[in-house]
């Protein structure tokens, strides 16, 4: 599978200077590829003012992802603020070439910035099939805890999109890899760069490491488009070899 990772700088709460600017990044591409992935929240920044700039499943965000899918025959995914049935998500959106979406809405809310106190938690974790992968998304904080993304379901491919700041960047490169290397998946990380309205920095470390724990693309500080190529049979080849998948523990989740 081909992917690219857009590390980017976001405008605050302007979607449509945003979308414009991915758009032109995204229409850089020149070669052939399958999936496209952009960061947390990537037409306003991590805002905790839904009521501002929430869209609807209908709006212009996602006709504007649907319509590059096709143009670019590859899927699409990143984070949208979406309002639905008077609840407010942070949703990670899949758009398949064809129009088709899937979604994850963020489980696990960032309590620290009070994400918590104004949008609705997410109950169900996500298997998206596409290309003959097995694709798992989910929302920076997600990152913090391994429960929920034990890999039960056989996927192939861990994504991360975020707006994981600088102070805390030592934690992000850590633990991208330790899902990695516990869940024997690939892992794509996407994190934004700049400042926001709040005076956060980021520093991007936007990066993709794989079933061993090694890195495919390092962790990038610039703003920039990264392409890479990821092998689901030299995957396999190394899952069957060691087997560790087969040893892990039964577990519920509650709540």
């Amino acid at each position: 599978m081909r992917v690219v990772l857009i590390q980017s700088s976001l405008v605050w709460e302007d979607p449509q200077a945003n979308r414009t600017y991915f758009e032109a990044e995204i229409n850089t591409i020149s070669s052939a590829v399958d999936l496209i992935v952009l960061p947390e929240m990537f037409t306003t920044g991590f805002t905790m003012n839904p009521s501002t700039i929430a869209e609807t499943m209908q709006g212009e965000t996602v006709l504007w992802m649907q319509s590059l899918a096709k143009a670019k025959n590859a899927a699409i995914t990143g984070s949208v603020v979406i309002e639905e049935n008077a609840n407010y998500y942070n949703r990670m959106l899949f758009v398949f070439p064809s129009g088709e979406i899937q979604h994850y809405d963020k489980r696990h809310l960032f309590t620290l910035a009070g994400e918590d106190k104004v949008y609705s938690k997410g109950a169900q974790k996500l298997i998206v099939e596409y290309l003959g992968w097995k694709i798992c998304p989910f929302v920076c904080y997600d990152l913090r805890f391994p429960v929920f993304s034990r890999n039960i379901e056989n996927y192939d491919l861990l994504i991360y999109v975020a707006s994981w700041p600088k102070t805390r960047i030592n934690a992000w490169d850590i633990l991208i890899r330790a899902r990695a290397i516990e869940n024997m998946s690939y892992a794509v990380g996407v994190n934004r760069t700049g400042e926001d309205k709040n005076g956060y920095a980021y520093v991007g470390h936007s990066q993709v490491v794989d079933f061993l724990g090694e890195y495919i693309l390092e962790p990038q500080q610039a703003e920039g488009v990264f392409l890479v190529d990821l092998s689901k049979e030299k995957m396999i080849e190394t899952r069957l070899k060691l087997d560790f998948l087969s040893d892990g523990d039964n577990f519920e989740i509650q709540g």
